[in-house]
């Protein structure tokens, strides 16, 4: 195979697996051109499976006409080109978009380097790449990690020592106290601690400091309301169409800035200078924009004229996945599409489930995935309760584990208990049933947590999946297995 043809694979590739597709505009009409009926598939089949899963093809501009420095364009995540070349390992593309101009400190919205993604999915070759091109070692995401805290927290040992002989350093604390030896192995530890010892490093914990965003070396998204900092001006949403309303406030359809959005209007009784504190300080935790299968909150507000707290987030048209299933749309969920969207909450809750200190009062069930345009499924932050929202209150008893209808949440594995969840999601996606459908919110409580209420399998359901589900629902929490522990299943089961 030439350069030239393996260059035109690796484009392919890009154009498939969706950098380029949301905002085209009238500049590329010139270069739409179709390939032949026989020419597509030819080279469609020259792409690796995995990498078309989800994907819904439609042809987009070569990517070698493309303006030099198109590289900067970003997907809803402010994932760009280079972020999804170097968390996919994808050497050939990093090649061509460096050479291209791409930037290589250039951060999403979750202030994620693609350096951090090479590191943490262990890509040694481009992380050695990056280096080389001048990517900051020591930069750190919203939370203040670093790409070291990265493939220490994921096992990647080599990456691991070849960012400290870059300069990475070992101590530097997250906004958790953190550092990248509390999160490696001891093994690695050690080899680290020596390493950096060797090469003059103080091995004295060095505080987080915010970061004020200076210059052009961090490269930020263009939106400035998105900023970590900002907050949304009432004024400039316009509220279109009431979706929903229940007891804890109203949930409306509108747009924001050309974008359209959901606003969701928090109802509190007693707004208090505490409960406002304690809006300020929760809210930006659920801004979470470093992962596909998380739909984040992308801000709030509340103060006048708003009339209530408020938090906006990405408008979904599926909605979720529990208007799917049980509310009668067109959408066909077949078995390939529930392993699918099993595969995408598995994924997203195995993220969710690394962050030191997790997202707090998040309940897991088939209300709170929403469904995008593309069909993939993403856990809503938006539907996380704030700690002044009934706190006590349980919400959804049917997906529940036993033991957080028992417990104080303080005095449970949230892990576990959100594995249970996932379990009775499986149950809802291959049965297309409302859990316990006869049964009243407190009467579920009650006899899944006291008379060992539990979700029948019917007869007729994939064996694999039967089996999965039954490990996931364990009754012993310390045995039901981890999320990272089922993506590896999940993704053998797509690929039947």
């Amino acid at each position: 195979m030439t350069s030239s043809h393996s260059a035109e694979r690796e484009t392919l590739w890009l154009f498939v697996c969706g950098w380029t597709t949301r905002r085209m505009t009238s500049t590329w009409a010139p270069y739409r051109a179709k390939p032949s009926p026989t020419e597509l598939p030819r080279q469609l089949s020259a792409v690796p499976h995995k990498h078309l899963r989800g994907h819904s093809l439609c042809w987009r501009p070569p990517f070698w006409l493309l303006p030099r420095g198109s590289s900067a364009m970003r997907d809803d995540h402010g994932f760009s080109p280079l972020h999804w070349a170097c968390r996919e390992g994808r050497s050939g593309v990093v090649d061509m978009l460096i050479m291209r101009g791409a930037r290589i400190n250039v951060m999403n919205r979750g202030d994620d380097t693609p350096l951090h993604l090479a590191a943490s999915h262990g890509h040694r070759d481009i992380v050695a790449k990056l280096i080389q091109c001048k990517a900051d070692p020591n930069t750190v995401n919203e939370h203040g990690n670093t790409p070291l805290h990265y493939a220490c927290f994921w096992g990647q040992d080599e990456v691991a020592e070849d960012l400290v002989a870059s300069g990475a350093q070992v101590c530097m604390c997250n906004r958790y106290g953190q550092t990248p030896l509390d999160k490696a192995k001891p093994h690695l530890r050690q080899l680290l601690q020596e390493k950096a010892e060797k090469m003059g490093q103080s091995l004295i914990k060095v505080p987080y400091k915010e970061t004020f965003w200076k210059g052009t070396m961090r490269t930020r998204p263009r939106n400035g309301t998105l900023n970590k900092q900002a907050g949304i001006d009432y004024k400039q949403l316009s509220l279109l169409a009431k979706i929903n309303e229940n007891q804890s406030g109203e949930l409306w359809q509108g747009r924001w800035q050309g974008d359209e959005i959901v606003v969701k209007v928090l109802q509190v009784r007693d707004w208090t200078t505490r409960k406002s504190r304690d809006f300020n300080e929760e809210h930006p935790k659920l801004r979470i924009f470093s992962h596909p299968n998380i739909l984040p909150v992308l801000g709030a507000c509340q103060s006048p004229p708003s009339p209530h707290p408020i938090i906006i987030t990405h408008y979904m048209p599926y909605g979720s996945l529990y208007n799917i299933l049980h509310q009668g749309t067109t959408l066909v969920v077949d078995q390939s599409q529930a392993v699918k969207f099993a595969l995408d909450i598995a994924s997203g809750m195995a993220f969710l489930h690394t962050l030191e200190p997790m997202v707090s009062r998040l309940y897991l069930n088939s209300k709170h995935i929403m469904i995008d345009e593309d069909m993939t499924a993403r856990i809503s932050m938006a539907d996380a309760k704030f700690s002044f929202q009934c706190p006590g209150r349980m919400y959804s008893p049917a997906w529940m584990a036993p033991e957080a209808l028992q417990k104080k949440p303080e005095d449970i594995n949230r892990r576990s208990a959100d594995m249970w969840s996932f379990a009775v999601l499986l149950w809802e996606l291959v049965t297309r049933e409302v859990p316990f459908a006869d049964l009243s919110h407190m009467e579920i409580g009650m006899k899944v947590a006291l008379e060992g209420l539990r979700p029948t399998i019917p007869p007729g359901i994939s064996p694999h999946i039967c089996k999965l589900m039954r490990l996931c629902m364990n009754e012993d929490p310390a045995k039901r297995p981890k999320f990272d522990m089922i993506v590896p299943i999940l993704e053998k089961m797509q690929d039947k």
